[in-house]
């Protein structure tokens, strides 16, 4: 059972990890360290009823430290944290772009392990991605599933998976903002106030979704229940294929696995 866990870094992530482990009621003791921002850090103190901390206080007092900043400083933590003693500590990274090589060289000894959460975990609906260091006990991936289990839904892949992960769950809900986005303002242009436009879009969102996640039909099975042959769903639907979505989607899920690897590149020092 896990006690303790700290975070390096109060950023946006780090915010939808604790608000979820908070809304999950999973009663860890948590501390946060935010050295860039410290309103902010006293802002997740007061929300969230966590400690604010150094990073002293975190390795020395943390059974699980998550290290949550961006990825351009994540080597910066690495560098500091080679000054502890953390063989009973587990390490977990959840910065885009950065290797489990980078943490085999500067803490070699050390379990690490690599999670790619969304978002959504602030609403217990996250999808994470984990993947294991050399170093992992497996009492460690038992803590790590605890605490990702608590905001959704986990999977174990290769590291070599981990940038298609990103590309489709690490950056996917923007992608699905983005089209509710366009919907409402659609719907603007067709007439409907824009709350009455708000309303439509996040009810049908969430009905679509809740169908995708509960039916035993498959995503495209859904689809074709609901376009009626040259109907108004179909007229829809034929200017999407004509469009190429499928093949825009494609490019922007390569983009972002593309962009993953070459942040790879950027903080392998």
């Amino acid at each position: 059972m896990i006690q303790s866990i700290g975070f390096i870094g109060g950023g946006n992530i780090a915010e939808a990890i604790i608000g979820g482990l908070k809304k999950a009621d999973t009663h860890f003791q948590i501390r946060v360290s935010n050295r860039s921002n410290l309103e902010r850090l006293q802002n997740l103190v007061d929300t969230y009823a966590i400690s604010a901390s150094n990073l002293d206080d975190i390795v020395e007092n943390s059974r699980v430290i998550i290290i949550a900043v961006k990825p351009k400083d994540v080597l910066g933590v690495v560098k500091q944290l080679k000054n502890y003693k953390l063989s009973d500590k587990l390490i977990i990274s959840v910065a885009a772009g950065v290797a489990l090589k980078v943490f085999y060289k500067h803490l070699p000894d050390v379990a690490v392990i690599r999670a790619m959460p969304n978002t959504s975990t602030a609403v217990l609906h996250s999808m994470t991605g984990l993947v294991r260091g050399d170093n992992v006990t497996d009492e460690q991936v038992k803590m790590a599933e605890e605490i990702f289990s608590a905001t959704g839904h986990i999977m174990w892949i290769p590291e070599e998976k981990m940038n298609a992960l990103i590309s489709i769950s690490g950056s996917g809900p923007a992608y699905f903002y983005l089209f509710a986005e366009s919907l409402i303002k659609a719907g603007v242009h067709l007439g409907l106030s824009e709350a009455e436009a708000e309303v439509l879009v996040l009810e049908t969102l969430v009905g679509a979704g809740k169908m995708i996640a509960e039916s035993d039909k498959s995503p495209g099975r859904l689809r074709e229940e609901v376009t009626s042959p040259n109907g108004t769903t179909y007229a829809a639907l034929n200017v999407f294929t004509d469009d190429q979505l499928a093949l825009t989607v494609l490019k922007a899920t390569q983009a972002c696995a593309q962009r993953a690897e070459d942040l790879e590149g950027e903080n392998s020092d």
